[in-house]
């Protein structure tokens, strides 16, 4: 028998059936769920540690090297956002005192920064204004001037719709003997990115956008040269939870028997399961030449409004996050309500560096279609011709 009585009692808005918009994201992550995958969130669990779910898991990294185009063992899945693989990158390679260089040219090199200051590590940031990228003759500079063991480069800037070439870099940090960390969470599947063959060290990504699954999981792959930097490690990392040695082991990364380390999200895993099944089944070069003619139909568009890519240079465009310069008189505000209020779209403003300055719209795997093209910039039409604009 219960000894106290109940002080809260059963919340209202739980005892009512759950109720969700029907809306097209077209920010720059979440994507809406492909019917496929919306299905494998249906389906019964099973035990983590099952042989049925080993082999999900094992078809999933398999997946990963498909669109990561590695051959590395050592790729498995991280339960947790594309935040939480950057601080496992970063807390398995770094040591307090470490020289760590920073590509800081949105949100997500400030990001790395941070996390590399909170750990101790000696951080560098090569700091440029919202739109820029790096050449290699800066990165060098910086390499030589330094002396990083771990230099860090966002393939797709989301905050600022960014592409970083990367060609190259790989071997120049090799020369300086530092490993090359790279965030594809924005561009993966939907631009080129050859990890092995662009020598990248460390490579990350996310669930929630060009595949198209739910959000919550991250996946990363080391090559040989950053597995040995963290396996000759003289401390331990601080994280039980994201020490790579632990999570090699239980996604059958170094050949010996699976030991239990944390129960895995096992209905995301079938989701990304799936999602990879996808993509693997279209092509990555499709999924390439998808987002690459749906992103310049998006430009044309936009630029027939007269509204302005904040990228200036094409090549630099990023072609899943596009950035558009807010545009003068308007509050970005009332733009991005009328177009969700009005039309049931979602876009974005900006964020960090880029708050205030950009709209963001997101063309992600299933959702990179002329006629989501269509839908998006009339709504943006109508919102140009109702929103209040200031007088310059």
């Amino acid at each position: 028998m219960a000894s106290h009585q109940l002080l809260v009692p059963p919340p209202k808005a739980l005892l009512k059936p759950l109720s969700i918009p029907k809306r097209l994201l077209l920010g720059p992550g979440p994507s809406n769920l492909a019917p496929r995958i919306m299905s494998a969130g249906g389906m019964q669990i099973i035990g983590p540690m099952d042989k049925e779910m080993y082999q999900i898991m094992d078809e999933i990294k398999e997946g990963i090297q498909y669109v990561f185009q590695t051959r590395n063992p050592l790729t498995l899945v991280i339960t947790g956002s594309g935040h939480c693989a950057l601080e496992a990158a970063l807390v398995n390679v770094l040591e307090p005192g470490d020289s760590f260089l920073v590509g800081v040219n949105g949100i997500w090199g400030q990001r790395a920064m941070d996390v590399g200051e909170r750990m101790g590590a000696q951080v560098h940031p090569m700091t440029k204004d919202p739109g820029g990228h790096y050449t290699l003759q800066e990165v060098e500079e910086g390499l030589a001037q330094h002396k990083p063991v771990l230099l860090f480069l966002t393939h797709g800037e989301s905050s600022t719709g960014v592409l970083q070439p990367l060609d190259g870099f790989g071997e120049l940090c090799h020369r300086y003997k530092c490993l090359l960390l790279v965030d594809s969470v924005a561009s993966l599947g939907g631009t080129p990115l050859y990890m092995d063959q662009q020598g990248i060290d460390i490579l990350y990504s996310g669930s929630q956008k060009v595949l198209n699954a739910p959000p919550g999981t991250s996946f990363i792959s080391f090559s040989d040269k950053a597995k040995k930097k963290m396996y000759s490690r003289k401390t331990k990392p601080f994280s039980f939870y994201l020490d790579i040695k632990w999570l090699a082991n239980f996604w059958g990364c170094d050949d010996q028997p699976r030991m239990y380390h944390h129960t895995i999200p096992v209905i995301s895993l079938y989701g990304l399961r799936e999602s990879l099944a996808l993509i693997a089944e279209q092509g990555l070069e499709n999924s390439w030449r998808q987002h690459r003619e749906a992103t310049a139909y998006l430009h044309r568009r936009l630029q027939a409004l007269g509204l302005q890519l904040f990228v200036k240079d094409p090549v630099l465009r990023l072609p899943t996050v596009t950035a558009v310069a807010v545009p003068a008189g308007y509050d970005w505000r009332d733009i991005v309500s009328y177009v969700l209020d009005h039309f049931d779209i979602q876009i974005i403003g900006g964020l960090g560096p880029s708050a205030g300055k950009v709209l963001r719209i997101g063309l992600l795997g299933r959702n990179a279609t002329c006629e989501n093209v269509d839908r998006v910039t009339e709504a943006l039409r109508a919102a140009l011709q109702h929103c209040p604009k200031k007088k310059l």
